[in-house]
């Protein structure tokens, strides 16, 4: 049996994708699911980081912050999650209170997370990055730009279902893009296991002949040098002394 060489996780992104794209184009004409999906988000990040968060820190001042913190979000996203499901139930729930309600929630939110960071990089010590403190920035103009519409009565949760809804668009054209490079893995991949392999060409036995060793010359011993035997040289004859 073929080993599993390829992932389905392209499709799951695909499904999701289409998830999001519906929610998102839903939460402008239903104001339950705007209230149901935001106290869903609230709950889940506060939960979900309760753990990392305050093993991190270390001390003891900002673990008691943030953790008062991660409560009120749970509690804030318990009502809305709470109106949201009975606003599904019965639409006459979501009464003009209940957008000042929401609207109010949001301003305690973002203006909680900004005003937390400051206190904790500020008086204790909480060291950070540049793009952590301009993002705190923002949070607190958009909740205090959120107050002012609040009160004005001009602030409701169709506004937060548009930015949602191209938070949505935009997750979903990522999530579409990358299961679309996945889905290209796998069809590469099924295209492999679908290809016949060539057989291979068999081999023929050859027989290898010995060859006898070549008789090795015998290597000429080296000549050594002879010295010449000296000859006797032939005796000079004696002159005869010469007579007068």
């Amino acid at each position: 049996m073929e080993k599993l060489k390829f992932s389905y996780g392209w499709l799951l992104k695909w499904i999701i994708a289409a998830i999001l794209i519906g929610v998102g184009i839903t939460m402008v004409f239903v104001s339950s699911i705007v209230f149901f999906v935001t106290g869903l988000f609230l709950v889940i990040f506060s939960i979900f980081r309760v753990v990392p968060l305050l093993k991190t820190l270390k001390k003891e001042a900002l673990r008691l912050v943030n953790l008062v913190e991660i409560v009120v979000d749970v509690i804030i996203g318990g009502l809305l999650l709470y109106v949201g499901i009975r606003a599904m139930v019965d639409p006459t729930t979501l009464t003009s209170v209940w957008s000042y309600v929401y609207g109010f929630s949001i301003v305690l939110v973002l203006l909680g997370r900004g005003i937390i960071f400051f206190y904790s990089t500020t008086f204790l010590g909480e060291k950070t990055e540049q793009i952590k403190f301009w993002s705190h920035v923002v949070v607190l103009l958009l909740g205090s730009a959120i107050t002012v519409l609040t009160f004005q009565n001009t602030f409701s949760d169709r506004v937060v279902a548009v930015f949602i809804l191209i938070l949505c668009f935009l997750g979903a054209g990522y999530m579409i893009y990358d299961g679309f490079k996945g889905y290209q893995k796998y069809r590469i991949t099924q295209k492999s296991l679908n290809v016949t392999p060539k057989p291979k060409a068999k081999k023929e036995h050859t027989t290898i002949k010995e060859v006898p060793d070549k008789p090795q010359k015998p290597k000429p011993e080296k000549e050594q040098p002879t010295t010449p035997v000296p000859q006797p040289q032939p005796e000079k004859e004696k002159e005869q002394p010469i007579v007068n």
